[in-house]
């Protein structure tokens, strides 16, 4: 059967896209960054699985606000980089995995989650970072993507308990999947940032860290942090962490914590990023 074997979470900073494609990651400002991802290169190359499940928010390339999925899944054989208002990236097509993605939006549907069908959407940086920070600048993405958008745009957003019961609700989905693969659910988005108004430029390491800590073995607090909360602690954008919830959820009670990374700042966010497995993934490798 199809089994999850490791979640990562990392920030998807446009920035940090533009930085990769222009050649910059080695300038003053942007090598702590990069450095803080070298682990995952070299892990992820004995890691590599053969299907991504990828939470990631659209921010109004692909789905404009006239109609806002609360969560959407990718069905098409291949998404293409979107056009964020400077052409699409330079990196290559998103080849997904519609039957795994499939199976489980039926799976979803029969646990009371109202899923959106995307036959066909472009992907933006929320997607196309995380793939170029792990894998690199390359010719092909060397796996199978399933993208799942989720709404942190539009209130109302969904809940932190929301997100994690749709990470459990996936990683039973993945396991009732017949054939043998190896999959990965990774979410994106935050940290702490907000990007317009009286607080434009807000980062809030203490809430930043406390998150990541509780991510481990205290997700029961995490589950309850409230809408007003995130806006309050994190800013505008930080409710984008809810999408680590769903990585968090998917991966079972007991986790190991690989490999955690933090920096501030980079283009006014505060990048987080963090490797996890289930400790039944640990058990079955020893």
């Amino acid at each position: 059967m199809a089994r999850i074997t490791a979640g990562i979470a990392t920030s998807h900073v446009p920035a940090i896209g533009a930085a990769i494609d222009l050649g910059k990651t080695g300038d003053e400002y942007w090598k702590p960054v990069f450095a803080g991802y070298e682990w995952v290169k070299n892990w992820i190359l004995d890691e590599t699985p053969d299907v991504i499940i990828l939470c990631y928010n659209d921010h109004a390339s692909s789905m404009m606000l006239d109609i806002v999925p609360t969560f959407a899944i990718g069905f098409a054989e291949e998404f293409e980089p979107a056009d964020e208002g400077w052409g699409p990236r330079p990196v290559p097509t998103v080849v997904g995995c519609p039957e795994l993605a499939g199976h489980i939006a039926e799976q979803l549907v029969i646990d009371e989650f109202d899923i959106t069908i995307m036959n066909h959407i472009d992907v933006d940086h929320g997607l196309t970072v995380p793939l170029s920070l792990v894998f690199g600048q390359v010719d092909e993405w060397p796996v199978r993507v399933i993208p799942l958008a989720v709404n942190v745009t539009q209130f109302p957003t969904p809940s932190g308990n929301r997100c994690f019961t749709l990470g459990q609700a996936i990683a039973d989905a993945v396991e009732s999947f017949p054939a043998d693969l190896n999959v990965q659910i990774w979410g994106t988005g935050g940290m702490s940032h907000q990007l317009q108004g009286p607080r434009a430029g807000l980062i809030n390491p203490k809430f930043d860290n406390a998150f990541l800590d509780r991510l481990i073995d205290r997700t029961d607090e995490l589950r309850q942090i409230t809408r007003l909360e995130f806006l309050r602690e994190s800013g505008s954008e930080g409710i984008e962490l809810i999408m680590w919830l769903i990585m968090r959820g998917a991966l079972g009670k007991d986790v190991e914590e690989l490999y955690r990374f933090y920096h501030v700042p980079a283009s006014n966010t505060a990048v987080g990023h963090v490797v996890m497995r289930p400790k039944t993934a640990q058990a079955a490798d020893d």
